[in-house]
């Protein structure tokens, strides 16, 4: 006869310290009376700072990310309600960006070196793109919280002109204000301590980075701007 294992210590062993747990919203839906649920939504720069906003806000917060990188917002316009699940979530904290401006194969889709290749999604599709996932969540209820796409490198492969970051921030800051949905600046934040934080010829970030990356989330979360 099968020995049974305890509700207690199975959620222990699933959930152990340290471990970097992404879980499907649409799967789980988890509430607890005294935390906030959190969403983070974004591409593999959140999925870097998230465990690590998952043990600054361990007493406060129950915090998810989807079980996969969220990408662009042609993804997003695809996915965004199966992300979003059935949770009720008091906080959404979402970004797209890195994605939509990198240079791809136009035949193929895959990601490209070649600065005459065109963008995943040009400025104007990622801002059409963009309403359309602002407004399903803000269906849901949450308090939206919209971050700022970080900077990328002169050098990075897929191909990526930092200049470009500049122009699509400012075209989601622009639907962000007149949406009313508070903007986390990760971009102006990170900016000077690139040096020290990101990756060389990389659009990512080391634990300190990331770590940082977590505590900015964390301190916009419970002291907005």
């Amino acid at each position: 006869m099968k020995k049974r294992i305890s509700r207690r210590k199975f959620l222990r062993n699933t959930f152990s310290i340290g471990a970097i747990i992404l879980v499907r919203t649409n799967v789980l839906s988890y509430t607890s009376s005294n935390k906030l649920n959190i969403l983070i939504i974004g591409d593999s720069i959140s999925m870097g700072y998230t465990p690590f906003l998952k043990e600054i806000l361990a007493e406060k917060a129950n915090v998810w990310h989807p079980d996969e990188n969220c990408e662009g917002t042609t993804r997003g316009v695809l996915k965004i309600d199966e992300w979003v699940g059935k949770t009720k979530w008091e906080v959404i904290h979402f970004n797209f960006g890195l994605h939509d401006l990198k240079h791809v194969n136009a035949l193929t889709g895959a990601n490209s070196t070649k600065p005459e290749d065109p963008l995943q999604a040009d400025v104007k599709q990622y801002s059409e793109n963009l309403k359309i996932i602002v407004s399903r969540l803000k269906n849901t209820g949450a308090r939206l919280i919209f971050a700022t796409t970080t900077p990328v490198p002169e050098k990075s492969s897929p191909l990526r002109e930092p200049a470009q970051v500049l122009i699509y921030n400012k075209a989601a800051l622009k639907i962000m204000r007149r949406e009313n949905i508070e903007i986390d600046d990760l971009y102006g934040f990170i900016l000077p301590k690139l040096k020290e934080l990101q990756i060389a010829d990389n659009v990512h970030f080391n634990p300190e980075g990331y770590r940082a990356l977590a505590e900015k989330v964390s301190e916009h979360i419970f002291t907005p701007m």
